[in-house]
C-alpha cells in the first residue's frame, strides 16, 4: 500500500528512526532531486536527463517498471532506494535489483541505508526472490565496505555491459543483418 510504513529498525533514544515507506506519485520531485544528488556524488552531475514525467510514467503509471522506498527522519526525506524485479534463468526464480540507494550525506551513519537494505531483503524474501543484486562503483570504498558489512559478496568476475544512445539504436536498426 503506497505511503505505508514498511520498516522501522530498532528504536534508539526516545524514537524510532528512520521511517521507511513506499513512495507515492507526490514523492517524484524529491526522488528526482535525490537522483541528481546521487549523480553529483558519483562524479556525473550532468548525466541525469530523466524528468518528473519519466518517473511518473514508468514508476507510477499503469505498468510500473520500478518501485521506490523513501527513508524519512524527523519528517524529512533522508534517502531513497529505487528497485525492480528481474528473473534468474539459473535459479528459476525472480530476483530483486537495486538500481540506486542514496542517503543524504549529512544523514549518513545513522542506519538509514541499512534500514532500506533490510527492507529490500525482506521484500525479496516475501516475493520468493533467489537473489538481491546491485552494482557499486569500484572507487566507492565506503559503499563497498558498507555492503560487505551486510554480508554481500562482490562479483568481481562479472563485467557490466551496456548499450545506450546511438549504439543501442544502431543495433536495433540492423534488422535481418545477422551475419
Amino acid at each position: 500500500m503506497p505511503g505505508r510504513l514498511t520498516a522501522c529498525p530498532p528504536c534508539g533514544r526516545d524514537r524510532c528512526v528512520p521511517r521507511i515507506r513506499a513512495a507515492t506519485p507526490a514523492d517524484v520531485p524529491v526522488i528526482l532531486r535525490l537522483v541528481r544528488d546521487l549523480a553529483g556524488y558519483e562524479r556525473a552531475p550532468d548525466a541525469v536527463v530523466a524528468t518528473e514525467e519519466d518517473f511518473l510514467r514508468h514508476g507510477f503509471g499503469p505498468q510500473p517498471r520500478f518501485s521506490v522506498l523513501i527513508a524519512e527522519e524527523d519528517g524529512q526525506v533522508a534517502g531513497f532506494a529505487l528497485w525492480f524485479f528481474t528473473f534468474s534463468t539459473w535459479l528459476g526464480r525472480p530476483g530483486l535489483y537495486l538500481e540506486d540507494l542514496f542517503v543524504r550525506p549529512e544523514l549518513r551513519g545513522r542506519g538509514i541505508g541499512k534500514a532500506m537494505m533490510i527492507e529490500l531483503a525482506r521484500i525479496a524474501i516475501r516475493e520468493g526472490c533467489g537473489r538481491f543484486e546491485w552494482s557499486v562503483l569500484d572507487w566507492n570504498q565506503p559503499s563497498i565496505d558498507f555492503y560487505r558489512g551486510l554480508g554481500a559478496r562482490l562479483m568481481e568476475e562479472w563485467v557490466v555491459c551496456r548499450l545506450e544512445g546511438e549504439a543501442l539504436r544502431s543495433l536495433a536498426g540492423r534488422g535481418d543483418q545477422v551475419r
